[in-house]
């Protein structure tokens, strides 16, 4: 008789500094806090999630095993190996939901490759939430993730998001590394046309969050946001 296989749950963790409570609904956080296995991207700040969800459990004794960089179907049998044994396993991201815009959908493909059921937990996503709080079109959008880093390339390349957007009137969204957004925010003002709609979304979910959207001439009148080594997502919509 074979063994019943055990449920990947998808655990969406915080995207700020804030109790579980603000984030998680109390049955996603009973899931996680009864799950002896998971597969995380960085151990050390999985363990500070797990802390952060009032984890019952020992961490030391606690199964946590890190996502290989390589995408081989042996690595990835591996991470899943309990849940062939028929115990449960939980996904974690860095931050908010996992395997959107996340490593962790590798891990995911797999398991439905290998008939292990697949749970998706209510929790926080900064996408969704960014084009919630936006007033752009939530019919019609994209995640484009990280632009070119280069000046010319970026440039060109928010370009071509702005008429696309124009054309199919698709929300475009995508992210920068914190350090970089007030250049990307530069970038926008000079690129895009005054008429396009422009969003940015700062430290969702978290005592600093701050959003606003407004047409692009109105960017260039207004006092620049604070964006500097802060989380923020851009949306734009032409």
């Amino acid at each position: 008789m074979s063994t019943p296989r055990g449920t990947l749950y998808l655990v969406p963790v915080s995207l700020g500094d804030v109790p579980w409570q603000h984030f998680l609904p109390a049955q996603a956080q009973t899931v996680a806090a009864g799950l002896q296995h998971f597969v995380v991207e960085n151990a050390k700040t999985a363990r500070a999630q797990l802390k952060l969800l009032d984890y019952p459990g020992a961490l030391r004794d606690t199964d946590i095993r890190e996502l290989p960089r390589e995408e081989s179907p042996a690595a990835l049998d591996a991470l899943l190996a309990p849940a062939l044994a028929g115990h449960d396993i939980g996904l974690m991201s860095e931050a908010g939901c996992p395997a959107v815009a996340d490593p962790g959908a590798r891990l995911v493909a797999r398991a439905h490759a290998l008939g292990i059921r697949v749970v998706p937990l209510v929790g926080p996503s900064s996408i969704l939430l960014a084009l919630m709080a936006s007033g752009l079109n939530g019919q019609s959008f994209a995640f484009h993730g990280y632009l070119p880093v280069g000046d010319a390339e970026r440039d060109a390349r928010l370009r071509a998001l702005e008429e696309e957007s124009r054309r199919q009137q698709r929300t475009q969204i995508f992210i920068e590394t914190p350090y970089r957004n007030e250049r990307m925010l530069d970038a926008l003002l000079r690129v895009c046309r005054a008429e396009t709609r422009l969003c940015i979304a700062r430290e969702l979910t978290t005592a600093q969050e701050w959003v606003r959207s407004q047409p692009v001439a109105e960017w260039r009148r207004a006092p620049r946001p604070e964006l500097a080594r802060r989380p923020a997502l851009f949306l734009l919509l032409a």
